[in-house]
């Protein structure tokens, strides 16, 4: 028996429910009562067959109708005729008739009122979230309890546009960094509504850009390097984290940087006069492209064997065009053989690279179309500690003539490598 039952009709209410719909209509002024719900009953030929069945039905749905519980659903009814079982009144259809019906048979009274407080405060405030409380209408309900502090933050933003300051620094009783920092999409997606447009900076988005979008001091970001030289270690200390900008007043008489991707690698990099390493950026490449002195000394660049780390060695080069590659070399490919993996398919970079040298550029194009085997990559940490000694201790075997950039080429951006 596939009947519906009183069951399956509060679950059809409940969906309704929970896409905010039932609340939503309260705002939009949708008439969304009487609100019909789907019913499967009985056939002629069931009516036939199991007649006892087919009346346990119906009076399982009357019992739970409104009609006998006083909230709910009504029933329509309709005569059904049977050359067997003579004139009978069974269910035609089902409706739920008001907004109170259907908030008491879901338990949801409460809540809806405590909704109808929240909005009306809201808008209040911020009649430009009308639209959002429409989208969204469980979560002022879900955030019940912190609600009055989340419209406390979008009044200070109103109150201080692009503040400049961090976020620490912003004072505002019952609401700390934590508060601000465990709610960044919430408040991102009201703030972008109630503020104006010029005190929204569009180009940062995310959890990360929350800061810059709204004009915070975001936390600054800090280049890690080690001075491989004893002597120009900084009062004793050779391992140090600064911002870019004090990087760049720092101006040591270096003549070489090694740059290198990998943690491990940097910290192991072995002593070198004249030189330091700097390590562990990621994307943060790019901010050595505003350093002045690293114009002035030579570079060399220590990543992957794949298509990802050939993109960033020839990003890099768009702004430092001195830089070198250090132990990317088909030979060093070919010595690790045994410790190849494979490059994650959403990382690889398969447009065209313009700043290669030609060996370079012939192994990438192999890498790229997968001519050495599907998606080879040999990880930087993988090769030979005695091979860093070996080329380190010569570098005039790693400086290479640069190639000419190919005019009109794409440049690959960091996001994509």
């Amino acid at each position: 028996m596939s009947w519906t039952t009183p069951a399956e009709l509060r679950a059809q209410l409940q969906k309704r429910w929970d896409s905010g719909q039932i609340l939503a209509a309260t705002l939009t002024g949708e008439a969304l009562f009487p609100l019909p719900l789907r019913l499967r009953r009985p056939g002629s030929r069931e009516l036939a067959e199991d007649f006892a069945a087919v009346g346990h039905w119906a009076r399982t749905l009357r019992a739970s109708s409104r009609e006998q519980r006083g909230h709910g659903y009504e029933i329509r009814w309709e005569r059904v005729n049977h050359r067997v079982h003579g004139a009978n009144d069974l269910p035609a259809g089902v409706a739920v008739p008001s907004e109170a019906d259907a908030l008491q048979w879901l338990g949801k009274t409460r809540e809806a009122q405590n909704f109808h407080a929240l909005a009306e405060e809201t808008l209040a405030r911020f009649p430009a979230l009308r639209d959002w409380l429409i989208r969204h209408p469980l979560t002022p309900l879900e955030q019940a309890g912190d609600w009055p502090r989340i419209l406390a933050v979008l009044a200070w933003f109103q109150a201080h546009p692009r503040p400049g300051i961090y976020l620490r620094q912003m004072d505002l009783p019952g609401v700390d960094t934590k508060f601000v920092e465990s709610r960044r999409k919430l408040l991102s997606e009201l703030l972008d509504a109630v503020l104006p447009p010029d005190a929204v900076d569009a180009r940062h988005s995310g959890g990360r850009g929350f800061e810059l979008r709204y004009g915070l001091t975001p936390k600054p970001p800090l280049i890690r390097f080690r001075m491989l030289d004893p002597a120009l270690s900084l009062h004793g200390l050779s391992d140090l984290s600064v911002p870019p900008t004090q990087f760049a007043t720092l101006a040591p008489a270096v003549a070489r940087v090694f740059i290198t991707e990998n943690e491990i690698n940097g910290l192991a990099f072995p002593d070198t006069p004249g030189s330091l390493v700097i390590f562990g950026l990621g994307y943060g490449l790019e901010r050595l492209a505003d350093i002045p002195w690293l114009r002035q000394v030579e570079i060399h660049y220590w990543g992957d064997i794949d298509t990802h780390g050939f993109a960033i060695l020839d990003r890099l080069r768009a702004r430092l065009p001195q830089t070198r590659s250090l132990l990317m070399d088909r030979a060093t490919l070919a010595a690790h053989r045994d410790l190849w993996g494979q490059e994650h398919p959403q990382q690889r970079f398969t447009g065209t690279l313009t700043r290669l040298t030609p060996p370079e550029q012939s192994l990438f194009e192999d890498l790229r179309e997968n001519r050495l085997g599907e998606c080879i990559r040999l990880e930087q940490e993988r090769i030979g500690y005695g091979e860093l000694l070996k080329v380190i201790s010569t570098p005039s075997q790693v400086l290479q003539p640069q190639r000419q950039p190919i005019v009109g080429a794409r440049e690959p951006s960091f996001k994509e490598v």
